[in-house]
């Protein structure tokens, strides 16, 4: 090019920077509103530049200089984020700063995925270090021996449960075709719910099973019994709103009936095998069964039972039978031993959770074509121990919402009292589970579940004190692996031991 052309050439490139802010606005490079999600990358400040020279271009070519034609073809880079384009234009956090850490926006998928990396290396080296040191200490009758025969009983009356719900149909059928009073109708429902919890206790304390068996039947009767109440409980209610509008006691259009009052026994089989504790007449169904996805939740269960029961004979058996009482004994070994216990024992619980509330309720639902798979909630991520009692297990708190708690507000119960008899209830059911299958009633699970009531108290304090902090989420955590379930398993273990010894000298 010609020394005469450079002067034009320099006037072309001002005519550029002088367009280039009206393609990004001037006060939207200057003003911090302006910038929502952050920064223009390089691509938008590379598009801004081609469109302000095809707009140059545009106008050159209409004088038709063909020496002007040449200059437009200068690359738009030469005029792309130049050192007067501003680099800083909003006030931001660093990434793991506590204001911006537990934001959900926030991805920490790479940090989660560093997290599993190191949790499998270091557990591989912990596993190979305790095979090497301890040798295999899984039993070949660990999964099933020749003494399960004597559980015979136990299996028996779990194939007899099913006799109580088809005596609750019953009597639901005869209260809607009005054979019996509603007295009577819920006289039977309260014999009917009794008879399903305590006949199990009385065959499992009659047989000399194996825990795992008494836990497994006292666990089926438990469940059925919270039915069997969701059935009776849903059933009156059903029928007491269909009688107001017979009566013309209440409009229907008041009144939140979402299917009509009627007693059939397909729901019913439906609903004793559906993963849930409220009855309704009608489920939300998905459109057909997904048998691919099925069989790979069945292969995950089978893995992570392995990986549970691998777990427990390896780690936590030997740690239990090497400790002493809780109560007795030195107290510093009695924390060293919690303290070991806790990290597996904790792994134990999640392998469960993950177990069941995931896996096998889903391969249910799916079987079923159940809809609603709301099992649980990020209960993680609780700050205080209300929040994960809320979330952790939505079948029993939705079975407790629906017929305790508000059932409880609607007799004028305070809402405090109504909340200490859901723990009371719950307690209880936690106690009958365990203690029972142990043959050993000292109240263990039932304290510890009343004991977090005060727990709950103290987190919600904590949460708020320090709003928007994971204070509260910290201590349920620490209590949950290290006060509490550890210490209930050595509290069993040892007063299993004790009986067992006792009848061995009698």
């Amino acid at each position: 090019m010609a020394i005469s052309d450079e002067p034009q050439l320099l006037q072309n490139a001002s005519i550029l920077l002088r367009r280039r802010p009206s393609a990004t606005s001037v006060n939207g490079l200057f003003d911090l509103s302006s910038t929502v999600e952050g920064e223009s990358s390089g691509e938008e400040l590379v598009k801004d530049s081609s469109s302000s020279d095809d707009s140059v271009s545009g106008d050159q070519n209409i004088d038709g200089n063909p020496d002007q034609n040449r200059v437009n073809n200068v690359p738009a880079i030469q005029f792309t984020y130049r050192p007067s384009v501003p680099a800083h234009r909003k006030i931001k956090e660093s990434p793991l700063s506590s204001d911006n850490i537990f934001r959900q926006l926030q991805s920490h998928a790479g940090l989660f995925n560093l997290c599993i990396v190191v949790l499998v290396a270091v557990n591989s080296r912990l596993i190979i270090e305790n095979i090497m040191k301890y040798g295999w200490l899984i039993k070949t009758g660990f999964w099933f021996s020749s003494k399960s025969l004597r559980d015979w009983p136990l299996f028996m009356c779990c194939l007899s449960l099913a006799i109580f719900p088809l005596v609750a149909f019953i009597v639901e059928k005869l209260a809607q075709q009005k054979c019996i009073y509603e007295p009577i109708a819920i006289l039977l429902h309260i014999i009917i719910t009794a008879t399903a919890i305590l006949y199990p206790i009385l065959v499992i304390l009659r047989c000399d099973s194996a825990f795992v068996s008494g836990v497994t039947l006292m666990l089926l009767s438990c469940i059925v019994w919270l039915k069997l109440v969701s059935y009776a409980h849903t059933n009156y209610d059903l029928r007491a709103l269909a009688n107001s509008i017979e009566k013309g006691e209440a409009l229907p259009s008041t009144l939140n009936m979402d299917y009509p009052y009627d007693v059939s026994f397909k729901s019913l089989t439906y609903f004793m095998v559906a993963p849930t504790l409220c009855y309704q007449p009608r489920y939300p169904r998905t459109p057909f069964i997904r048998k691919g996805w099925v069989l790979r939740q069945f292969i995950k269960l089978i893995i992570f039972t392995g990986v549970m029961g691998f777990i427990i004979e390896q780690y936590i058996n030997p740690i239990v039978q090497n400790s002493q009482h809780p109560f007795e004994g030195n107290l510093l070994y009695a924390i060293e031993r919690v303290l070991k216990l806790s990290v597996p024992n904790l792994y134990v619980w999640l392998c469960m959770f993950y177990c069941f509330f995931h896996l096998w309720l889903n391969i249910l639902a799916e079987l079923l074509r159940f809809g609603d798979r709301e099992f649980y909630k990020d209960w993680w991520n609780a700050r205080t121990l209300e929040e994960y009692w809320r979330m952790w297990n939505m079948p029993v708190h939705k079975w407790m919402i629906r017929h305790l708690y508000f059932p409880c507000l609607r007799s004028g119960i305070p809402k405090g009292a109504a909340v200490l008899i859901a723990f009371l209830v719950s307690a209880l059911f936690h106690e009958l589970c365990i203690a029972v299958p142990c043959h050993i009633f000292k109240l263990w699970a039932f304290s510890g579940i009343i004991f977090q009531v005060p727990l709950v108290l103290i987190t919600n304090y904590l949460q708020n004190k320090f709003s928007n902090s994971m204070v509260g989420n910290m201590f349920f955590w620490f209590s949950f692996c290290i006060l509490g379930q550890p210490m209930c398993v050595l509290l069993y273990y040892h007063d299993l031991m004790n009986r067992k010894s006792k009848l061995d000298q009698s």
